[in-house]
């Protein structure tokens, strides 16, 4: 492919003023948007096109922080195009082509505008090039936590709950547009790139090693991640054969020995609830507890900050049924991630010789779970399915109300219908996006006969603890 021209001075600095008369929030005559309007983000992810694969060529060395990129994004328009937007923040982008031909581009915030050579007409398929450097950010969200490229002890690692992604690669980085994805990373030798997907070889040279990965199945943007440093490698299967990676940090070894171990019975237990495995290969990164503050259902390989225990192993390894192959499609959806995954501890737990989920529920409700007071009270300060702004997407009610939730259909569904509701639910949207309406509609015209209303009016969107459990 031919290497297109970065623009004169005079060139950027008539593109910049362009780009700032139509201004953010407003779109210019053929221009895709720069958000596709989610509750909460409303800046994340772009209209006007839909990415089929993403090929991440990436350099990195912990001792510069430096970054160097090159993303290929293959895409279709959805409408005809004179420009379309990108989410990257940060970095510097260098030069950009479509179809292998130079195009004009500008920065405003987070958005890499790119004005193609020739429009794009609908149903197009066609192909962005984009090269860039620098040093990625973290980003701080609005609940505070930190996301983005997140340096570690002896490397770095990248999560992108919610917006993250677009910290170390240009997309359109919201859930609603899932894709298949490609990536290469060199390393200094010595360390170890792990990512999603499956490993598709690697190769020394020079003193660097470039590992390389391929998801085939489609992914959300913020599901991907990039875990960088030493690391302890164990492959193995499932008694059904389905294979299993995991990274554990050096120092993490003798802590996370019983989750290592616990895994793949994890996993089947799972496919004996939730239906079959949605992807190719399961594992684990295990990262020291200071690198990162939480965990995160990064596709089939999900991130811990330390040791995970047992509970926290089903939750995340839960979310890929619900939540990776069955994606929110807006981020006010998120309760049908973290309240499935939460009840799936519930049912583990009741699987396993502990607390049945009444008795979890009963104890939520009596104000009696958790240890102090206010986490208590602060279960019923919102409705799962609305919460009030961006710092709350991830607060208790959306885990814990959102599993009362699901044991109230449970509870009036009967346990025979609800269990062909959770198999039958990640299989309808398997690898798809879904919303809570299409929830509702699911549940109802699956268990025809019951009365959920009180469900959906009270425990789903009513304010305050309802009457009565």
């Amino acid at each position: 492919m031919r290497t297109p021209r970065p623009l004169s001075r005079g060139a950027a600095a008539l593109l910049a003023v362009v780009l700032a008369a139509c201004g953010p929030g407003s779109r210019a005559e053929g221009a895709g948007d720069d958000g596709v309007g989610d509750p909460y983000f409303p800046k994340a992810g772009n209209g006007g096109y839909d990415v089929t694969h993403y090929d991440l060529a990436l350099a990195y060395d912990p001792a510069d922080r430096r970054l160097t990129g090159t993303a290929t994004v293959d895409a279709r328009a959805t409408e005809d195009l004179t420009a379309l937007n990108l989410d990257l923040q940060g970095l510097d982008v260098d030069a950009v082509s479509v179809d292998g031909a130079g195009a004009r581009f500008g920065r405003d915030g987070q958005e890499l505008t790119v004005r193609p050579r020739r429009a794009l007409d609908r149903d197009a398929r066609f192909q962005v090039v984009v090269r860039y450097s620098g040093r990625p950010e973290t980003v701080t969200d609005p609940d505070g936590s930190e996301e983005g490229w997140l340096r570690t002890a002896d490397g770095a690692l990248a999560l992108g709950q919610p917006v993250g992604s677009m910290a170390w690669f240009p997309g359109n980085h919201h859930p609603s547009d899932k894709a298949s994805y490609t990536l290469s990373v060199t390393v200094p030798e010595g360390l170890r790139a792990v990512s999603n997907g499956e490993p598709a070889g690697e190769e020394r040279k020079d003193g660097r090693t470039t590992y390389r990965w391929h998801t085939a199945e489609p992914m959300a943007s913020y599901l991907a991640t990039v875990a960088i440093g030493r690391y302890d490698v164990h492959r193995g299967e499932t008694a059904g054969g389905l294979p299993l990676f995991t990274a554990v940090d050096p120092r993490q070894r003798a802590a996370s020995r019983a989750a290592v171990r616990l895994l793949p019975d994890v996993v089947e237990w799972a496919e004996r609830r939730f239906g079959p495995y949605p992807f190719s290969s399961a594992g684990a990164v295990v990262e020291r507890p200071g690198d990162a503050g939480y965990a995160l259902e990064t596709q089939n390989r999900p991130v811990f900050a330390g040791a995970p225990d047992t509970a926290l192993l089903v939750h995340e390894i839960a979310h890929q049924w619900y939540g990776d192959s069955v994606t929110p499609r807006t981020w006010r959806d998120m309760w049908l991630n973290e309240g499935f995954a939460t009840y799936a501890q519930w049912l583990y737990e009741e699987d396993h010789g502990g607390d049945s989920a009444q008795r979890t529920f009963d104890r939520l409700y009596a104000g009696s779970y958790f240890p102090d007071a206010g986490t208590n009270a602060a279960l019923w300060s919102f409705p799962p399915a609305d919460p009030p702004d961006a710092a709350h997407i991830s607060a208790t009610p959306v885990y814990w109300r959102g599993a009362m939730v699901l044991h109230m259909v449970r509870r009036t569904a009967g346990d025979e219908a609800f269990g062909r509701l959770l198999r039958g639910w990640a299989a309808e949207h398997r690898h798809g996006n879904a919303d809570t309406d299409d929830f509702t509609a699911y549940v109802e015209r699956t268990v025809p006969g019951k009365d959920f209303s009180r469900v959906w009016e009270e425990w789903l969107y009513g304010e305050g603890r309802p009457d009565g459990s």
